[in-house]
């Protein structure tokens, strides 16, 4: 049943095909804010209160009127006396953080003071203000503090909490199932060497992970034999999903069957993709689930992922992109690569120099595992010469 790849479809092409046939998610949740590191703000969040609420010390030391300093220096100190109330010729003890006594309109740190018996000695002069957290210096109720489709970080729910909001409205996880194919992959649960032809399931562990990091949800489904109908039913038993992403069978052999299944539920959008590693990638949609059929080989299999369920999952998800984490190196050694594809290159950086793994070899999962790079070369370059200037986009 395995089909002839025709033609190639360019890589950024093949993504923008994919994209437009995804819609977003609509559906949300609402999250205690333990809960919400890294997840996506689904209605905007405004402060229902100023912070601070009250006028605040930022700095330990005196609170004062600031009239009662004018002229203070270091060989011209002012002496007011301690006490409760900041009234004129007096001030009161603070810490960060403490009340501001009404009457008070600036704080002399405690670095600018002597203490002398129930005197204090202050020698710098202070204009209104000075060292006072104002209310609402930090937000003023009404203001809005996150629009729908911010990603929250730690920092993000200390801010929602010190507003007295505990729950926070965000988009549902994509729930994405991942099938493994192949009659020649057995489960990992296996302790004996798998006999010669047979190989671990590792792909689908790799692809669950990815996705977990990405922002989904992972639904890890069994071994499916390169069986037309094996694959069907798979395929069937998981459109309740928001994505499937299907390991292997996707290239043009007797056993690859994936794609022509795909098709034949709904439509496959591209088969076969300017892509090396990642070639036999093929992109399709069912009803309104898409879906994902990358190669068998591990590198390849990689690749499409990082190009293809992604950007796919960020959509679907809400998430707001992410830049790459790129750095400039110089590559120790040729690399090569085929016009017409956009080459993976898989590199180990040493500083400022990218030592090149291999760009070949597909089935090798431990080059990745030594690379931490990926060197990219576009379609219309015929690869990178000894002591070029690369970006190296670091392998997440």
């Amino acid at each position: 049943m395995g089909t002839i790849i025709k033609e190639l479809t360019k890589v950024e092409d093949a993504r923008k095909i994919f994209l437009n046939a995804i819609d977003p998610l609509s559906a949300t949740e609402h999250l205690l804010l333990l809960d919400c590191i890294n997840r996506i703000v689904a209605s905007s969040i405004k402060a229902t209160r100023n912070v601070p609420h009250y006028r605040r010390a930022a700095m330990d030391g005196y609170a004062v009127q600031s009239s009662d300093t004018i002229g203070a220096s270091v060989i011209n100190p002012v002496m007011l006396g301690v006490s409760d109330d900041a009234g004129q010729g007096t001030c009161v003890r603070v810490h960060t953080g403490s009340n501001i006594p009404d009457n008070a309109d600036a704080v002399v740190m405690i670095e600018d003071t002597t203490p002398i018996g129930e005197m204090v000695e202050i020698r710098t002069q202070l204009h209104p203000n000075k060292h006072i957290g104002c209310i609402g210096e930090d937000m003023q109720a009404g203001e809005l503090i996150f629009k729908a489709g911010h990603l929250l970080r730690p920092c993000d729910t200390s801010v929602i909490a010190s507003l007295g909001i505990a729950e926070v409205e965000v988009y549902r996880k994509p729930v994405v199932a991942v099938i493994p194919t192949g009659d020649e992959v057995v489960p990992r649960t296996t302790s004996e060497i798998p006999l010669p032809g047979k190989v671990l399931e590792t792909n689908g562990l790799m692809v669950g992970l990815y996705v977990d990091k990405w922002g989904g949800k992972a639904r890890y489904c069994d071994i499916v034999p390169d069986s037309p109908e094996l694959i069907e039913t798979a395929i069937r038993s998981n459109l309740d999903a928001d994505m499937i992403i299907l390991c292997g069978g996707t290239s043009v052999g007797e056993r690859d069957h994936v794609p022509a299944v795909v098709d034949s539920l709904g439509k496959i959008l591209v088969h076969g993709v300017g892509l090396n590693p990642g070639k036999p990638t093929a992109l399709g949609i069912i009803g309104n689930v898409p879906v994902v059929c990358i190669p068998g080989y591990p590198v390849a299999g990689l690749v499409g992922l990082f190009e293809f369920a992604r950007p796919a999952l960020r959509k679907m998800g809400n998430i707001p992109d992410i830049p790459e984490t790129i750095i400039k190196a110089r590559i120790s050694s040729k690399i090569n690569s085929k016009e017409g594809y956009l080459t993976y290159a898989r590199v180990i950086l040493d500083g400022n120099i990218a030592h090149p793994v291999m760009t070949s070899g597909s089935g090798v999962l431990s080059s990745v595992a030594r690379a931490n790079g990926f060197v990219l070369i576009p379609e219309n370059v015929e690869g990178y010469e000894e002591g070029q200037d690369v970006d190296v986009v670091l392998i997440d």
